[in-house]
C-alpha cells in the first residue's frame, strides 16, 4: 500500500522524465522506487493500456511485466471470442448465474479484467505473489469486484487450481526457460499445455490458449487435440498473438484459422486443407497494383488461398506478393500502385533511378538483403520514393517503383 506522500508525488510528476526524477531529491516519506515504477508504468501504458492509464489508483508492475502483457486491443478481441463461445453453450449451462471463468496465468490481468465481467464467477490464478497483490488492488477498479485471486503454481496433473468445472479457461504459458531464453516449441513453454491438455478439457468447456507469434502454429495444431479455431492476431500490421480455442466436446477434424489485423481489419479465414488443395495463379505480367497480405495471413501460411479469395495473381513462388489491374480496397494487407519497374539490367536501372539518391527500400522473395542492395544501388535511406525488389514467376529479378494508391 502506498502512503499519501508517495501517491501525491506520483500525481505531481506523472508526466516527468523518470531518469531525471531518479537523480533528484525527494522527501523522506516518499517511496521513490515505487513512485518511479508507477510513473514509468503509466507513461508506457498510455497507448497500450489507455483505460488502465486513465484509471486513478491503478497500480503498475515493473517494466518487464508491462512489456509482456496483452494490450487492451488484443484483450478486447479475446473477449469477443469468449462471448461467442459461451453463447453456444447449452441453455442449462449458459444461464448467467452458472457461467464461470478461470485465468490460469493471470499476470498483470489485462485479459482477465476484460473477460471476467462476462461471468458470474471469475478466478484469477498467478504464481507471482507481487502480481497477485496488484490484482487484488486493481481488479475492483476495473469492473471485476467479484474476482477471486489464487496465488498458485499451475502444473500438469495438479487439479487444485480448478475449484470447480468452468465454462471457460484462459492460459498464457511463459515463452522463456529458467535461464530467460526464448523457447520455440509449445512443449517447452511453462506451464506445458501439451501435458495439461486432457486436464484442461476435463475442467473447462472451452479453453483459450494464448501463444507467442514466434511459435510454429502448424506444430501446435499437430500436438494439441480438440482445437476448433486458431486466431492469428495482428495490430497495425504487426503479428502479436496466436490464439487457439480448445473444446472439451470437439469432434472437428480440422480447425478454421482466422487472421485478423486490428483495429479495423476484416478476418481472413481459411483451413489448412483448403490452402493445400489450392493451385496458385501466377502473373504473366505486372498489373497496375501490387499487394502484400498482412503479417497474420503470412504467419498462417495462406499464400495460395489469397488468389482464390481475391482477383489477384501471385508474382512468384519465392515472393508472397500479388498483382492486379484493379484497386481492391478490401484486400487484407498493403496495396501499392506500380509507377515504374525495371529488371537489374544496368541500362534499365539507370533509367529507373535517374535523379534518385535516397529511397525507402523493401525486399520480398529477393536473394539480397536491404543493406547490400541499397549499397549496390547507391541509395541512401529515406526520401519520398519507395522501391520493392522482388522476383517474378520466370525467376526474373525486378525492381518496382511504387506509391500508395491515389497519391
Amino acid at each position: 500500500m502506498l502512503n499519501a506522500a508517495t501517491l501525491d508525488f506520483i500525481r505531481d510528476h506523472v508526466n516527468d522524465d523518470v531518469r531525471q526524477l531518479a537523480l533528484g531529491r525527494v522527501p523522506d516519506d516518499v517511496n521513490l522506487r515505487e513512485a518511479l515504477t508507477q510513473i514509468e508504468g503509466r507513461q508506457l501504458s498510455v497507448r497500450k493500456l489507455p483505460a488502465c492509464a486513465a484509471t486513478d489508483g491503478f497500480r503498475f508492475p515493473p517494466r518487464l511485466s508491462l512489456e509482456q502483457c496483452s494490450s487492451e486491443a488484443t484483450a478486447a478481441y479475446k473477449r469477443t471470442i469468449v462471448a461467442r463461445l459461451i453463447s453456444t453453450l447449452p441453455p442449462e449451462e449458459a444461464k448467467e448465474e452458472g457461467l464461470s471463468f478461470i485465468d490460469l496465468t493471470g499476470g498483470l490481468g489485462i485479459d482477465f479484467m476484460t473477460i471476467a465481467p462476462l461471468f458470474r464467477r471469475a478466478v484469477y490464478v498467478e504464481r507471482n505473489p507481487e502480481l497477485c497483490d496488484l490484482a487484488r488492488h486493481n481488479l475492483p477498479l476495473m469492473d471485476c469486484p467479484h474476482a477471486e485471486v489464487l496465488c498458485q503454481e499451475v502444473t500438469s496433473g495438479d487439479s487444485s487450481c480448478f475449484p470447480q468445472h468452468f465454462s471457460c479457461c484462459l492460459i498464457d504459458p511463459a515463452r522463456r526457460d529458467a535461464a530467460g531464453r526464448k523457447v520455440a516449441l509449445i512443449e517447452d513453454c511453462t506451464p506445458d499445455v501439451c501435458a495439461m491438455q486432457d486436464q484442461l478439457r476435463a475442467h473447462a468447456q472451452f479453453t483459450l490458449i494464448k501463444l507467442s507469434p514466434m511459435l510454429d502454429l502448424t506444430a501446435a495444431l499437430r500436438v494439441l487435440k480438440g482445437i476448433t479455431e486458431a486466431h492469428v492476431v495482428c495490430v497495425d500490421g504487426e503479428c502479436k498473438e496466436l490464439l487457439l480455442v480448445m473444446s472439451s466436446l470437439s469432434t472437428a477434424d480440422e480447425p478454421i484459422i482466422h487472421c485478423t489485423n486490428l483495429p479495423n481489419g476484416t478476418p481472413f479465414s481459411f483451413r489448412i486443407s483448403e490452402e493445400a488443395m489450392t493451385i496458385p495463379q501466377f502473373a504473366a505480367q505486372l498489373g497496375e497494383y501490387v499487394y502484400e497480405p498482412h503479417a497474420g495471413i503470412l504467419k498462417a501460411g495462406a499464400f495460395k488461398t489469397v488468389c482464390q479469395r481475391f482477383p489477384v495473381q501471385k508474382l512468384s513462388s519465392a515472393a508472397h506478393l500479388y498483382t492486379a489491374n484493379q484497386l481492391l480496397r478490401d484486400f487484407p494487407g498493403r496495396v501499392w500502385h506500380i509507377e515504374d519497374s525495371s529488371t537489374f539490367n544496368k541500362k534499365e536501372l539507370k533509367r529507373l533511378l535517374a535523379g534518385i539518391d535516397a529511397a525507402e527500400l523493401t525486399v520480398r522473395g529477393f536473394p539480397m538483403s536491404v543493406a547490400i542492395l541499397r549499397k549496390q544501388l547507391h541509395l541512401r535511406d529515406g526520401g519520398s520514393v519507395h522501391f520493392i525488389a522482388t522476383t517474378l514467376a520466370d525467376n526474373t529479378k525486378i525492381l518496382l517503383k511504387v506509391s500508395p494508391p491515389n497519391s
